[in-house]
Parts: C-alpha cells; structure tokens; sequence
C-alpha cells in the first residue's frame, strides 16, 4: 500500500509500505478514506520530538476490511473513525475513562504500528477502539467534522472538561491552532458564558468567533495577561486553556487564571515550567494531558451528526496523498490551520469524497 513515511526531521516521502494484515484476533484493518496532519505531528517534523522513523499519522477515518476472530461489535463494510490512541477498554484505566493510558494501548505510527496517513491501517483492539458511525452518505462537512473528531475536537474538549468549564463561566483558550479552536467550540457547547480567544491571525479569528468566542485577544505575554484582566473586571478567567505547550503559553494561562481558577492544559510541554508559587499562594489547579477521545467521541458524533456542532471548520487547507508534504508545509509555515488529507473514496462515505482533491487553499 501507498502511506506517508517519515524519514527524519523535514523529510516526508510517499512510498511504498506492507500491506496490513490479521496478527491478533481483536484486531480489524480499516480501508482510509480521509486523514490529516496534527500539530504534533509538526514537532517531529521540525525535529522537536522523536518519532520512529517510517509510518506516521494518528488521525483517520474509513471502512472496516477485515475483521479478527474476536471483533463482535465490527463486520467488513462499517464506517468507523479513530480516537488517536487504540486501547484494549477492559484494563483497570481504561474502566476508569482513560483509554489514553490504557495499560495494553498506545499510538499510531510507532512501535510496529501502521500510521494513519495511507490506505490502510491495522488497528488493535478495534472492537473497543473504533467507533461505528451510523448512517451512510453523509456530506463532506459531516465528513470532515467526523475525521476532526480522532483528536483536535476531542482534544480541545479535554482542555475544556478538564478545567471545569461549565454554564456561564469565564474562559480563556491559549493557542489558535485546531486544538486551541476546538477548545473554544468545547467551551462553547459546554454552555460557557465569556470565551476570550488569544489569537493574532484573522483567519482563525473568524473561526473563534464561528466556534464561539465572545471576545478575541491579539496581544502576547504580559500584555495578553493585562488584556484578559482587563476584560474580566480585574479577577482573571475561572478556566484557562493551554493548548499550545509552551512555557509562554503556559506562563500566560496561569497569569490569566482567577484565584481559585482552573488551567486546563493539553498543549504537548516542550520547556515548560509550571509556576509553583501560583499554584500554592493562589490556588490555582492544573489539570489536563492526553485526551481520553475514546470516552469523549460516542456523544460528540452524536452532535456532529445532529448537526449542532461543526468541527470540521478547522481543515483550511485540502491536499491528496501524493502532495502530503504539501499539508505539512503549510502547517508549518502557519498558511493553514489544519490540513485534510484525502486518501480513497469509500462505498459508505458517500458521495462527497467522489471528487479528485488537489492542493489548495479555500
């Protein structure tokens, strides 16, 4: 099969790799109709995290092609998407809700495991990692918000649960990446009642706003802080959501906490120090890692496919396989928020994938 293959820091290639097969009998292979590029994918991409080298990509969704002897709830022909860790949903945290941990889990894309940017993907556990999407022939924005949904919408909501946030509460997202964004849609459906975004590019200003956001932040550092005081009456927000991972977005999501406030932090940490003294003399709480989509994805695809929210907006940018680096480029380069990946057309996706895609900015 053809897949995205990384090769090191700034090499993304397309070739060839085997194809998947059957090796446990909880295992599925999944046919990928659309995938994407997430932002931690750009870390290794810029050389800031390793990666193995070879299969990369954690964010897909397709059709069911084959199915183990012990997959109950999956048959060949489902249309199902990804949380962007598989877990086995039995072991003592996963019963606890977290599936990111999950004792026997783990990721996409390393270790021996396909990743989620070619034509296939062998997934273990499938029975209790995958998730069927009822219906058929949903439309291209039913499609895109469903491949958001993997990770950046649910990761972005974990910022959001994490935090607290609840009806009428005040709320600042840290980072205007899809993380960032999502964080404010979570926000929003979580029934928050002032959403400030900090953001400095208009684009994703627009889609803050679309998502929810009440008020937009263009300032940095210290004067984002003073910005956000400014627009809470002095006190500072009861939920800060750092979706970025640095130690200034961390040091400004703990500036603009309120005393007693809550960050919600899922931005991957790379030099970060979280400030003791803040925590201690104004008690402000940390909470937050990796999502647990698994446990967040059953009801956000309810909504998705009741249409109440979409997710999707944050793909700006739409490119095929053979120009994925392309989608990376752009990523990186901050010409695109998000970019989708469109890899095969499946019988169940409906006819919105029946289109050719080529590089393209909307």
């Amino acid at each position: 099969m053809r897949a995205a293959i990384f090769g090191g820091p700034g090499k993304i290639t397309v070739g060839e790799r085997p194809d998947p097969v059957i090796k446990n009998p909880t295992d599925a292979i999944v046919r990928v109709s659309l995938a994407c590029v997430c932002g931690s994918d750009l870390w290794y991409y810029r050389g800031l995290s390793p990666h193995d080298l070879g299969a990369i990509g954690h964010e897909f969704i397709g059709t069911v092609e084959e199915v183990g002897s012990e997959v109950r709830d999956l048959r060949p022909g489902d249309f199902v998407v990804t949380p962007f860790t598989y877990s086995d949903g039995t072991c003592v945290l996963c019963r606890a809700g977290w599936f990111s941990n999950c004792l026997h889990g783990g990721g996409y894309g390393n270790h021996g495991i396909d990743g989620g940017q070619g034509e296939a993907v062998r997934v273990p556990f499938a029975g209790t990692t995958l998730v069927n999407v009822p219906g058929s022939g949903h439309s291209d924005k039913t499609l895109r918000s469903i491949l958001a949904l993997s990770d950046v919408a649910c990761t972005g909501h974990h910022a959001a649960a994490s935090a607290g946030v609840g009806p009428g509460m005040t709320v600042a997202v840290v980072g205007d990446g899809a993380v960032g964004l999502s964080a404010v849609l979570a926000a929003k459906r979580l029934g928050a009642g002032q959403i400030i975004a900090l953001s400095r590019n208009p684009a994703r200003q627009a889609v803050a706003r679309e998502f929810g956001a009440t008020d937009i932040v263009e300032e940095r550092g210290d004067a984002a802080i003073a910005a956000v005081h400014d627009l809470t009456g002095g006190l500072g927000v009861e939920a800060a959501l750092e979706c970025v991972g640095t130690g200034e977005s961390m040091s400004t999501a703990f500036g603009i906490a309120r005393s007693g406030g809550m960050v919600g932090a899922v931005g991957a940490p790379h030099d970060v120090e979280v400030p003791i003294d803040v925590v201690i003399f104004r008690n402000v709480g940390l909470r937050g890692g990796v999502a647990p989509a698994r446990r967040y994805l059953p009801a956000l695809l309810e909504d998705v496919l009741a249409d109440r929210i979409n997710p999707g907006l944050v793909f700006d940018f739409e490119t095929d396989l053979d120009h994925i680096v392309d989608g990376y480029e752009a990523m990186d380069d901050r010409r695109a928020i998000k970019s989708l990946v469109r890899i095969a057309v499946s019988a169940e996706s409906g006819a919105g994938l029946a289109q050719t895609a080529h590089p393209r900015m909307p």
